[in-house]
């Protein structure tokens, strides 16, 4: 298939190149408004207790969560602001979909919604709507009434504010990220190539690809959720895979140029060996992202979409407009520094040949190496992101900071206890309720029955708790732990069904979410890798040994992440952020994906090489040897290139972005260094012939339904001392 693509290419060049102009402009045009289609957070499980709380909330009592706070300083304090604070409530009040303001001016001067110094007050409502016109109303609300307002300073907040933000924040990320990432990685391209066409290719390759995905991820927001990841995921895993893709295939487009072919069937050798390791590849990624689609989150499963879209998309676009790229310029691709050449003197091979000499002493100090690395990741405390992982600049985060200092509650954090089907005795309820209130770090609970503090009524009921037949509670948190609160309240007894949700509850049920489904995406990864690399290889041994390679290459980098993230070492080398002493939950899961599925790329690209050399009849050893030194060069080079693409993400003014810009290249290049140059060619040594050891019916059905490269003329043999 790959050879009759080949051809197509070859025959077909330009139309192929202006379709894919044509396309990519199209994609640009549509990514000019990508952003208004996402949508903030997706870091709830709708199907949970809390989202089935807040699906009644929304249908049963036309409300929602409070997601906006509007901060109010009056420096002459605020009791003496009355008038001007009452007229800000009225107005927000009157403005298109918002609901259920409460001031501290209009509920009687309510303790708890004014500032311990007595010079700031809050106001709060609810924005009504789906996220996109939730986006669009706080964007309009924070221009009407942020600054100063009748002798009032407003500050808008909420977070309805802090997803806006997020979005805004993402959006200039991405730009950020383009503009570091693309003169850095030319110049890079430029010393591994050692010419400026051969340089200028990859990220040819790598802008086609990226304005496809972005295309592809408009219409997919058109018509499903996509959160405002996906574009980040677009933007940079696109380039780096684009990259290593074409890497791998101009490197060896010009190794068969050196071999004296001509530059139609260099292309055509490079695609049936070179293509079918990136088509693995892509094959290869998509399915270790794939696996985020199990989880329930939207900001989870959209990394999936963008993450498989993109790999198989970066793989399609290297395959034919790479192709028809190289059969324009033809051999001056090949001018510049030498392809990588196996003569049994380069850095690989001398590495190997090291290595395969030493095995167990070798193998047994790198793996203690990452093992200790990666130690600091046994004390890991999961959290949720909230205001402040946002720069100090945010509105969001600045208002939020405000209330939990100086107000004695958090009203705008308040559980949502549902009462579906209640009994009908109030009785009932209000004795539920009073037991609600005597919780630790429950500051008021407030339902149709009245408002109770410490287990005694303290005001008068309110209608607004009560429609259609069911009735639901406020219970307003302290400053103590929300999480152990959320556990508290679920485990009060209740005469009646309740569903608990609020913002507390939401984190508490999508951390549930993702430690209840990770055994099982991790599994089906896993048994789908099996079975790539065995067509692959032919080996049943080969795809164990790279899955507890993969595995272990991880060690290290999620140790530094909880070292940095969690600990708060290297604070000021990464731009500054807050340390909250936990890790967000979905911050190990994505990365995990994305370092495990780019790990097992690497792992595609140096196996299938080595397999090639294998197949030639050359021993277990040699293969390795050989393989290695043809293929090192270039592999470090991508990994070390993609490294650049991430680190990119350090830039993020978002911490959690922060933390992808050091997962990845930390994992990208423990895999692509220790081992990659260590482990494999030690585990291989070790294991000899019976690395390619299958049953015979797995060896019948590879011979039947594997993928092999064509066949070519033998190269010189390498003597390999470790033989």
């Amino acid at each position: 298939m790959l050879k009759r693509l080949a051809g197509m290419v070859l025959r077909r060049r330009r139309a192929v190149l202006v379709a894919a102009l044509v396309l990519a402009l199209i994609g640009g045009a549509a990514a000019a408004t990508l952003f208004e289609k996402t949508k903030g957070g997706g870091f709830d499980d709708p199907g949970a207790e809390s989202g089935r709380a807040a699906t009644a909330l929304r249908d049963v009592f036309g409300q929602g969560r409070p997601n906006l706070v509007l901060l109010v300083t009056a420096p002459g304090g605020v009791d003496a602001r009355d008038a001007a604070g009452a007229a800000l409530g009225r107005r927000l009040a009157a403005e298109p979909g918002v609901a259920n303001v409460t001031s501290y001016w209009n509920s009687g001067h309510a303790p708890q919604l004014r500032g311990a110094k007595g010079d700031k007050a809050l106001v709060l409502a609810t924005i009504s709507g789906d996220d996109t016109a939730v986006d669009k109303r706080v964007a309009r609300l924070a221009e009407r009434y942020a600054g100063a307002r009748d002798g009032l300073e407003v500050k808008v907040g909420g977070y309805a504010m802090l997803q806006h933000e997020m979005n805004r924040q993402s959006q200039k990320d991405a730009a950020t990220g383009e503009m570091i990432v693309f003169p850095v990685t030319l110049v890079a391209l430029v010393f591994v190539f050692g010419s400026v066409v051969a340089a200028l290719l990859p990220l040819a390759v790598a802008f086609v690809t990226m304005l496809l995905g972005m295309g592809l991820m408009w219409v997919l927001a058109s018509v499903t959720d996509l959160s405002v990841l996906a574009v980040n995921a677009v933007t940079l895993l696109g380039l780096g895979l684009a990259i290593d893709y074409s890497l791998l295939i101009v490197n060896r487009y010009r190794e068969e140029l050196g071999r004296g072919r001509a530059p139609g069937e260099a292309i055509r050798t490079t695609m049936t060996s070179a293509g079918r390791t990136v088509v693995f590849s892509a094959v290869t990624v998509a399915v270790a992202l794939g696996g985020l689609a199990l989880f329930p989150l939207l900001a989870v499963r959209s990394l999936a979409y963008a993450g498989v879209t993109t790999a198989l998309l970066a793989a399609a676009v290297s395959l034919t407009v790479l192709p028809a790229l190289l059969a324009v310029f033809g051999a001056r691709v090949g001018a510049g520094r030498g392809p990588v050449r196996a003569d049994g003197e380069g850095f690989w091979h001398r590495l190997v040949s090291f290595v395969m000499r030493r095995p167990v002493p070798i193998a047994t100090v790198v793996t203690a190496v990452l093992l200790l690395l990666g130690t600091p990741f046994l004390g890991i405390k999961l959290g949720f992101p909230d205001e402040r992982v946002m720069p100090a600049s945010s509105s969001a985060r600045q208002v939020a900071t405000a209330v939990r200092s100086e107000f004695g509650s958090a009203e705008q954090d308040a559980l949502q206890v549902v009462v579906a089907r209640p009994a009908g005795d109030r009785t009932a309820l209000a004795s539920y309720a009073a037991r609600l209130s005597r919780l630790p770090n429950v500051v008021r609970v407030d339902t149709v029955t009245g408002g109770y503090a410490r287990g005694a009524q303290v005001s008068p009921g309110r209608p607004g708790f009560a429609a259609g037949g069911s009735v639901y509670l406020s219970v307003v948190p302290g400053s103590g732990d929300a999480g152990r609160l959320v556990r508290d309240v679920r485990a009060v007894p209740a005469p009646f069904g309740v569903m608990v949700g609020g913002t507390a509850a939401v984190n508490v049920d999508a951390t549930a979410a993702l430690r209840e489904r990770l055994p099982y995406a991790v599994g089906a990864v896993a048994l789908v890798m099996v079975v790539l690399l065995f067509l692959l290889t032919g080996s049943l041994v080969l795809p164990l040994l790279a899955l507890v390679l993969s595995a272990l290459s991880l060690t290290a980098t999620f140790g530094a992440l909880v070292w940095i993230f969690q600990d708060g070492h290297l604070n000021g080398l990464l731009g500054g952020f807050t340390v909250t002493g936990d890790i967000a939950a979905t911050i190990p899961v994505m990365l995990f994906a994305l370092a495990f599925g780019l790990a097992m790329d690497y792992q595609v690209f140096l196996l299938s090489r080595i397999r090639e050399e294998y197949e030639r009849g050359g021993s277990a050893t040699a293969a390795v040897a050989v393989g290695l030194e043809r293929i090192g060069r270039i592999v470090t080079a991508a990994a070390v290139l993609i490294s650049l693409v991430f680190l990119a993400f350090t830039a993020s003014g978002i911490t959690y972005m922060k933390a992808f810009g050091v997962g990845l290249p930390l994992a990208v290049l423990m895999d692509a260094t220790l081992v990659r140059g260590a482990l494999l060619p030690a585990a291989m040594r070790l294991g000899g012939r019976a690395t390619w050891w299958a049953p015979g019916s797995l060896r019948r059905l590879h011979a039947r339904f594997g993928l092999r490269e064509e066949a070519e003329e033998p190269v010189p043999r390498i003597p390999v001392s470790a033989e």
